[in-house]
């Protein structure tokens, strides 16, 4: 971690928020995830093992940096886990464009939450499943409801106290295109 990084510091909640959104993403070994709003990669490369492939996107060149030199610590080539420093809105378009199917897409905006561009190129590649993870319950629900609009079903929602005796909750929210396990 970079003195500009950005990392849940409360890493056994973070933890657990990370469970709770593989648990929601329920991915199979053949599926291609896309993470967009990155950051470290810590969400999609803690999920690597139950993929194909990974792609995430994050906007802050260290946090991106940091990504790949976590992914290269691990052994993962860039055929396995690929991390592009792009405006996730921009990305995701340009992801969409080339035709990208990503089967899962996890998404952990700022609390400011996804930009149109990005939901709309989320709606446009269709994953199966959406994985929001949200600091800001207000966009969580606004982005939700975008994509509910869009031919998504919000199945479940799961607030983690990432942030003992304050009002502050991350939230897990899990969006479906079609029928869930519900196990």
């Amino acid at each position: 971690l970079g003195p500009l990084s950005f990392y849940q510091v409360n890493t056994l909640a973070a933890e657990h928020l990370y469970g709770i959104a593989a648990q929601y993403a329920q991915l199979t070994p053949d599926d291609l995830l896309l993470d967009l709003y990155c950051g470290m990669g810590t969400i999609g490369l803690s999920m690597l093992a139950d993929c194909r492939r990974l792609v995430g996107v994050e906007v802050v060149p260290q946090a991106v940096d940091g990504a790949r030199q976590t992914a290269t610590r691990l052994g993962l080539d860039a055929d396995r886990a690929d991390f592009r420093c792009q405006d996730a809105g921009a990305a995701a378009a340009q992801l969409a464009a080339e035709g990208a199917r990503p089967d899962v897409t996890v998404v952990d905006p700022p609390r400011k939450g996804c930009d149109e561009a990005a939901l709309t190129a989320i709606a446009e590649m269709a994953p199966r499943t959406v994985v929001m993870v949200s600091c800001n319950a207000a966009t969580a629900a606004r982005d939700t409801k975008w994509l509910t609009e869009h031919g998504y079903k919000a199945v479940e929602v799961q607030p983690v106290d990432l942030f003992p005796r304050t009002r502050h909750v991350e939230t897990v929210v899990l969006l479906s295109k079609g029928e869930v396990d519900s196990k």
